[in-house]
């Protein structure tokens, strides 16, 4: 299993809000049966006029930190605000494990629509690797605004529908994301796997050959106030399903 994954769940969880507040802050975990709490995550995500910033740190911990060796991965996304909806302007990735540390620089040019990537690699004070590109496809979000914006792009929440959506940081799939809004005979089992209760339910597509089908499933279960409450991970190779949940 890609450790990374524990930690995409934590920023998926975190990636739904409301943005009429001015400073939201959450925290989620991630567990998986009898092995426990697998990873942990703050958010932060802030606000003012129309300039926003979202910070996620999250890390492995428990079992999970012994086998990643400690990995710790923070992102930021900021951009500014129109119409209601996050533009994200630059999104950044840090992770680190053991001595080794990495770090993506994304910065989006909407005027001549293209983005650029700069990738550092270090091993200890040594950098490896740095250089720089330009991705092959353009976008308005980053994975972590994009989450923020599901709420303004999908205007009819009860409408079954499959979402296509470009995304800075996805390049790996060519910056595909999507986003399954389920028929109504499907919000049973939703409602069984995740709560019960007045939720928005809908699922992500994760496309990474980790998974005993050809992709992976995100289910995520969100209340009235477009914070997510919990998601479930399904089919991951040899580790079954991972929960993810609000704490805080």
């Amino acid at each position: 299993m890609k450790k990374s994954l524990i930690l995409f769940i934590l920023y998926t969880l975190i990636g739904f809000g409301f943005l009429d507040a001015k400073t939201i802050e959450a925290q989620y975990k991630v567990s998986f049966g009898i092995v426990g709490e697998l990873g942990i995550a703050d958010a932060k995500i802030t606000t003012e006029k129309n300039r926003y910033t979202i910070e996620i740190g999250a890390e492995a911990t428990g079992l999970a930190k012994i086998l990643s060796n400690s990995r710790k991965e923070k992102h930021i996304s900021k951009g500014h605000i129109k119409n209601g909806r996050f533009i994200s302007e630059s999104y950044h990735v840090i992770k680190s494990f053991g001595n080794k540390y990495v770090e993506k620089i994304y910065t989006v040019d909407h005027k001549n629509k293209k983005v650029t990537k700069q990738y550092i690699k270090k091993k200890g004070d040594k950098v490896t690797e740095d250089q720089k590109s330009t991705l092959d496809f353009y976008a308005e979000d980053d994975l972590l605004s994009l989450y923020f914006n599901l709420g303004n792009l999908i205007k009819d929440k009860t409408l079954a529908k499959e979402y296509q959506f470009k995304t800075v940081g996805a390049e790996k799939q060519k910056g595909r994301v999507t986003v399954i809004v389920p028929p109504k005979d499907e919000i049973p089992k939703y409602k069984k796997m995740l709560l019960k209760g007045d939720y928005w339910y809908i699922s992500v597509i994760i496309y990474q050959k980790i998974f005993t089908s050809k992709q992976g499933e995100l289910l995520i279960a969100i209340d009235d106030e477009g914070m997510a409450q919990k998601a479930i991970l399904k089919d991951l190779l040899l580790f079954g399903d991972l929960r993810g949940e609000r704490i805080k």
